[in-house]
Formats: structure tokens, sequence, C-alpha cells
């Protein structure tokens, strides 16, 4: 008896030594997928954090007046922006666009806005440094390829697939003069 029931846990071994490659095969695929799309949207959070401390960042040069002794134009502030993106400033200047103005109001200021119903329209984009006591907005936007399918259905997306990250930050320009 003994003997028989050690032939019959055998086979029933056997029988179960590829249930964990099934199981796996199973799991693998949704678990990669999860994993990458939580490494990318920890990526996108940390570009934001960047993109938005660069803005804030050029923005005061602005502000104090710096801009305007170093005669800033988009281009120079651009470059300066991309300066500040660390790790990402690499393909910055190809990927982002800045928008330095003048506004009247801190509330509800009209702006023209790039991203409409045609995509993105970076012509919409200016530069005007302003002139101590003028209030300022600078925006920058960031187009970014996300890997993942399913994350650039919670962002802006373009029509391209491209993920558009925006940073805004608005102030008055210190007396400088």
């Amino acid at each position: 008896m003994g003997r028989g029931l050690r032939l019959d846990q055998r086979r029933r071994r056997r029988a179960r030594e590829g249930s964990a490659a099934v199981e796996f095969a199973m799991v693998a695929l949704p678990f990669f997928f999860m994993m990458f799309a939580v490494l990318e949207l920890a990526l996108v959070f940390v570009l934001d954090s960047v993109l938005e401390n660069a803005a804030i960042e050029t923005g005061r040069l602005v502000r104090t007046g710096q801009a305007e002794a170093q005669s800033f134009n988009a281009a120079k502030f651009k470059t300066s922006l991309c300066s500040r993106m660390s790790i990402f400033s690499g393909d910055c200047a190809s990927k982002v666009t800045v928008d330095v103005r003048r506004i009247p109001q801190f509330k509800n200021p009209t702006v023209p806005d790039p991203l409409s119903g045609a995509g993105f329209n970076p012509a919409v984009a200016d530069y005007d440094g302003g002139k101590p006591g003028d209030i300022m907005l600078v925006r920058a936007w960031y187009q970014h390829t996300l890997l993942t399918p399913f994350l650039s259905q919670g962002l802006s997306k373009l029509k391209d697939g491209k993920s558009m990250l925006t940073a805004t930050t608005a102030f008055r320009n210190e007396p400088y003069d």
C-alpha cells in the first residue's frame, strides 16, 4: 500500500511541474505592463515638477530685470529654461515652447491658447519681458511621448499621440530701474 501511494504522489507531482510556468505566463504580462506604467507615471511627475521649477526660476530672470539687462528674446529665454531642466535638458529645445507676455490683471487674463481643437499652435507663443511693475505671465509647454497606452488617456493629448505638460507662473515685475 505504501509503495502504491508513493507512485501516485510522483505522478501528481509530474502533472503539476508545468503549472508554475503557466501561472507565471498568465500573470507576467499584466504585472510587467503595470510596473512599466507606474515607472512612466513617476517619470511624468518628475518631468512636470522639473518643468514647473524651470519656468519659475527662468521667470525670476524676467521679474528681477536680469532678462532685460541680458537682452533676452524668446530663444534666449528658452535656452535658459532648458538649461534648468536637469536630466531632461538634452532634447528640451525640440520639445518645449515658451510664452512670456504682459497681462492686464491677475484675475482672468485673456491670453491666446495654443492648445485648440486643431492641435498645438506654437505661433501663438510670444516673448515680451515687460517693464518694471508690469504683471507677467510665463507659460511653458513640453511635448512628451508616452510608451504605455492607457496613461495617455489621463493626460492632455495631441493628435499625434504625444502628451502635453504645461507650467505656468504669474508675477509682477520688480522695480529694477
